[in-house]
């Protein structure tokens, strides 16, 4: 009984809330993570072929930071706004403007990686006879994962957070429970979804910290001892790892 009350109360933290509006909580947690995936998915592949345009053509380079960097000062009600025209009161509304503000850390990230690289594993390689192509897949996106990983470390936590505004075209996920549960003063409702989109915050990063972790041993002291880099099939075997930052 007193469960039931808490609603009637107004209370902060309910279980009643819990319990009666679980799947609306399911399906609001759902679109938020989808919507995260997809505008983080999107926006690296998009910084990827932009930091390479940087790396490969300097003139390009001040061009493509500057406007990712204009991008992200835009408020984002002001973004959606722009985009409206095009994309109308739809979930492509929220994810356009989530790219575009992902865009600033991804590409300065990518970037910042593939500058990393030391110019010893390059000359290795092409003396190996990589190609431009082999040598990106092969020797410089690897050694550059440390850097990417860490841009889509931050870009997905920044957008797990700026999803919630998709709630202003009702397409914000947890954010939009927010929204109504603040426009009718429902406590139980407003905390339990902050408090989630706090959670997918945390396990987003966390999760992509292991998979960092995984994907680059080299990184990590095992034994104490510094651990062995990546091999680029022998070509790059006389290269250090510890140089790799």
């Amino acid at each position: 009984m007193s469960e039931q009350n808490c609603l009637v109360a107004n209370d902060w933290v309910c279980g009643e809330y819990l319990r009666t509006r679980s799947q609306e909580l399911v399906d609001a947690t759902v679109q938020h993570v989808g919507i995260t995936v997809a505008s983080v998915v999107i926006g690296v592949l998009i910084a990827f072929p932009l930091a390479l345009l940087a790396r490969h053509k300097r003139a390009f380079a001040g061009p493509v930071l500057g406007l990712t960097t204009v991008l992200y000062s835009i408020p984002s009600l002001a973004m959606f706004s722009l985009l409206l025209p095009l994309f109308g009161l739809s979930i492509a509304l929220v994810v356009t403007g989530l790219v575009l503000y992902s865009l600033t850390i991804l590409v300065r990230n990518i970037l910042a990686g593939l500058q990393s690289v030391p110019e010893e594993a390059r000359e290795a390689a092409r003396g190996m006879g990589y190609g431009p192509l082999r040598l990106l897949w092969e020797v410089e996106l690897p050694l550059a994962l440390p850097a990417l990983l860490a841009g889509v470390r931050i870009a997905t936590v920044s957008t797990v957070a700026l999803t919630t505004v998709g709630a202003i075209v009702d397409y914000g996920g947890l954010g939009t429970l927010i929204l109504d549960g603040l426009d009718s003063d429902f406590k139980a409702q407003v905390l339990t979804a902050s408090v989630l989109c706090v959670v997918l915050a945390i396990l987003a990063d966390l999760l992509l910290l292991g998979m960092q972790r995984w994907l680059t041993p080299w990184t990590r002291v095992a034994a104490g001892r510094p651990s062995r880099g990546p091999r680029i099939r022998r070509s790059a075997a006389a290269v250090e790892p510890e140089k790799v930052a």
